[in-house]
């Protein structure tokens, strides 16, 4: 009998041990194991009109660039202009080395008078060709005149005759000749232009009034053809190459308004607008990229500079309006998580315009005065026990 109260008595001190355990084992599941109810969040839809706007970073950039460098491979003498010089057209930036131009040119300028002086030599040339010509032919004529009338032999007339033929055959020659002369001081007219015209290249000439940017070379260095040495922009035409994200680009045409903030001047906003929108995206970053110009800019900023652009759509009518935070992506489909009567559903939804807010325009799919689901302490499907909360650690109200 004693040892079964002991038996007992060890029983039910085993139990008392197991089932607060047990207890807890289960309130700890339902409290914070995989059981447990999923903090959440809930708004409630209303119906609004949105101010949607378009955001992005870009760089500033010039326009036009112009790079001028020598147009042949040669040795720079010496440039003029430094980085960030304002030079004119026309003004000279620098120069390269001549080396033997200056003496080829003073070559071909003697080839030149040469030239000329054969054409002036061949012209008399053929002058007297034909004046030989013309006797030669009056002669001949008079003579087949005698011989009719018998006057002179065959002989002496077929003379004749052949002296007209070799002074036509001169005269050719003398003609052949001067087309020669002629051409040849075209030749060498066409050769001493082209040396002076590359004797003017060897200058390096502002095209257009500008800022100089960029020096790429000292005097000494050697380039080659097309090589820059000098890098000149226009102040007064700089644009912002801006990259937009491609699904939030509805609406974005050329001329609408935007509001530029420079990342070295804090707190200044600036106006402009959009230039072009560019025909090719970039498919890697999957962005749009635009053209956007400053109304007016008092100082130049520097180029490369990070710019934010704030770009105002047309208000949108009133529609159902959820954060962007609250539609997910589930099994390929856009949509949100509705709580109706303490369950949870998936609700496809046709997304239209958003505002920096990151507030979301639905077309399609919910109402206004149902409850959708923003944020949640992890991942729900259509089987997870939520809790509503006031808010989330961490995560901003």
């Amino acid at each position: 009998m004693k040892r079964f109260l002991t038996t007992n008595g060890r029983k039910l001190a085993l139990l008392a041990v197991l089932v607060p355990l047990l207890a807890l084992f289960v309130y700890v599941v339902l409290r914070s194991g995989p059981l447990a109810s999923i903090p959440v969040t809930v708004i409630t839809v209303e119906s609004r009109a949105l101010a949607p706007a378009l955001f992005g970073i870009g760089t500033v950039e010039s326009r036009y660039t112009h790079k001028i460098g020598p147009t042949a491979a040669g040795r720079i003498r010496q440039v003029d202009v430094e980085v960030g010089d304002k030079v004119r057209a026309g003004q000279a930036l620098g120069e390269m080395d001549p080396v033997d131009v200056d003496e080829r040119i003073a070559a071909q300028a003697s080839a030149l008078k040469r030239a000329e002086a054969a054409v002036l030599g061949t012209d008399a040339q053929t002058q007297e060709a034909a004046a030989r010509r013309d006797y030669a032919g009056k002669q001949a004529g008079r003579y087949e005149k005698l011989l009719e009338s018998h006057a002179v032999s065959e002989e002496g007339a077929g003379a004749k005759r052949q002296e007209q033929q070799i002074a036509e055959a001169g005269f050719a020659a003398a003609r052949a000749n001067l087309d020669a002369a002629r051409q040849e001081l075209e030749r060498v007219r066409s050769e001493h232009a082209g040396l002076i015209r590359q004797r003017a290249n060897l200058h390096l000439i502002a095209p257009v009034d500008g800022l100089v940017v960029a020096r790429h070379a000292d005097s000494g260095t050697t380039v080659v053809a097309g090589q820059a040495v000098v890098e000149i922009i226009d102040p007064a035409n700089l644009w912002i190459n801006v990259r937009f994200d491609q699904l939030r680009v509805s609406g974005l045409r050329a001329g609408l308004p935007v509001r530029i903030a420079l990342r070295s001047r804090a707190g200044q906003t600036l106006a402009g607008r959009v230039l072009r929108v560019e025909p090719l995206a970039d498919a890697v970053t999957e962005e749009t990229l635009a053209k956007v110009a400053f109304d007016s800019l008092p100082e130049l900023p520097p180029l490369g500079e990070l710019a934010e652009v704030t770009i105002a759509l047309p208000e949108t009518p009133a529609a159902p309006v959820v954060p962007n935070a609250s539609i997910q992506r589930v099994d390929g489909h856009l949509g949100v998580w509705l709580i109706e009567d303490g369950a949870l559903r998936f609700a496809p939804v046709k997304t239209g315009a958003t505002d920096l807010d990151g507030r979301v325009q639905i077309l399609d799919g919910i109402e206004p005065g149902a409850r959708v689901v923003v944020y949640r302490q992890r991942a729900i499907d259509g089987n997870s026990r939520v809790k509503v909360v006031e808010r989330l650690p961490g995560v901003s109200p």
